[in-house]
């Protein structure tokens, strides 16, 4: 998923660049959030500081504080490397600072013109959702599926365990920062899925690889981010084993 951050002192085009924004991720069906959109540099910055995603930045360059969008841009390369820049900004002339500040921008988006700037809007989330999409498939394994009419893909890495859901053939993913139900079987998951994922009871698949701990007296195992699930007496030797 991709986190969305938006900056823009002017709160009449900021709600407009957060409408296109919303418009565009749900006509569109794209796997992203927006987390934010604020007037303050700093604020976003701090959030920008814990997010665990690549995000999406649209950036104000005149920001009226002493940290202008060229600046903040700067400090974001610093948390999220990977994450795609795009200036929203009257002035044209001043694309040439991207390469002064070395922030590698996607695009620039012109507020004069309110039309184009939408399709340049909903061009930029198009093409930064393919690019990401090819830059996770290169560097990880990923599991795509479809849920809600969206084809998510979340990184085998991200993945804790699968659980039945209480919904007749359908099951839910639990990441690392989300829960998705999407129709299918642990039976199909099992033969789908690499070794790192195994069936630890009926009613679970558990990614090895972010087990924390193995509470074998209760038949427990607790994972990395908190959450637990449950372990058969059949699966625990091979389990602990492993």
């Amino acid at each position: 998923m991709l986190d969305i951050f938006v900056c823009e002192d002017n709160a009449a085009q900021r709600r407009t660049v957060v409408q296109t924004i919303e418009n565009t991720v749900l006509i569109e069906e794209l796997d992203m959030q927006l987390i934010l959109d604020t007037e303050d540099p700093y604020v976003l910055l701090e959030k920008v500081k814990n997010s665990q995603n690549t995000g999406i930045y649209f950036l104000d360059i005149d920001l009226n504080s002493s940290m202008n969008g060229m600046k903040l841009a700067q400090q974001i390369r610093l948390f999220d490397p990977r994450g795609f820049i795009i200036f929203i900004t009257a002035h044209s002339e001043l694309s040439y600072m991207t390469f002064q500040y070395r922030v590698e921008a996607m695009d620039f988006v012109l507020k004069d013109t309110p039309a184009e700037a939408k399709v340049k809007i909903r061009e930029c989330l198009l093409s930064a959702m393919e690019r990401y999409t090819l830059q996770t498939n290169k560097t990880h394994k990923v599991y795509t599926l479809e849920a809600g009419g969206r084809k998510i893909s979340v990184d085998y890495d991200d993945i804790v365990f699968f659980e039945t859901s209480s919904n007749i053939h359908k099951v839910i993913l639990h990441a690392r920062d989300r829960q998705i139900e999407f129709s299918s079987t642990l039976k199909e998951l099992t033969s789908a899925l690499d070794g790192s994922f195994v069936r630890c009871h009926r009613s679970f698949l558990a990614n090895k690889k972010n087990i924390k701990e193995v509470d074998v007296k209760n038949r427990i195992i607790n994972f990395n981010n908190g959450e637990t699930c449950l372990m058969s007496t059949r699966m625990m030797k091979g389990l602990v084993t492993n």
